[in-house]
């Protein structure tokens, strides 16, 4: 069984947001986001998995299929398949965010 402590593996760049890969199955995949004061996650459609988003620490606003909405923390969304969907870090402080995406990507 593979274990991880989220925040153990906390990374932040000046230049740009971080996606670390937590865990990985065969069904699904746990990334960590993290982004500074005004880095984003362009928006962007994956045609065969959804993508779930889920507020740790700080602020943000995500975008799914053009609506748009605070995201924080304890709070999830979900941007369906083939949905152009996107986050960025509005806030004062660092944005981390669990984000889940089934099935696992190819790449």
């Amino acid at each position: 069984m593979d274990w991880v402590r989220v925040k153990d593996r906390l990374q932040f760049s000046e230049e740009r947001m971080q996606k670390i890969l937590l865990l990985r199955g065969s069904r699904g995949q746990l990334d960590l986001y993290c982004l500074r004061p005004g880095q984003a996650q362009k928006p962007h459609a994956h045609g065969d998995l959804d993508k779930i988003y889920l507020g740790v620490e700080g602020t943000g606003r995500v975008t799914i299929g053009g609506e748009e909405r605070s995201l924080e923390p304890g709070e999830a969304v979900l941007a369906p398949a083939g949905v152009e969907h996107g986050v960025i870090n509005d806030g004062r402080d660092a944005l981390v965010m669990l984000v889940f995406v089934a099935p696992p990507p190819s790449h």
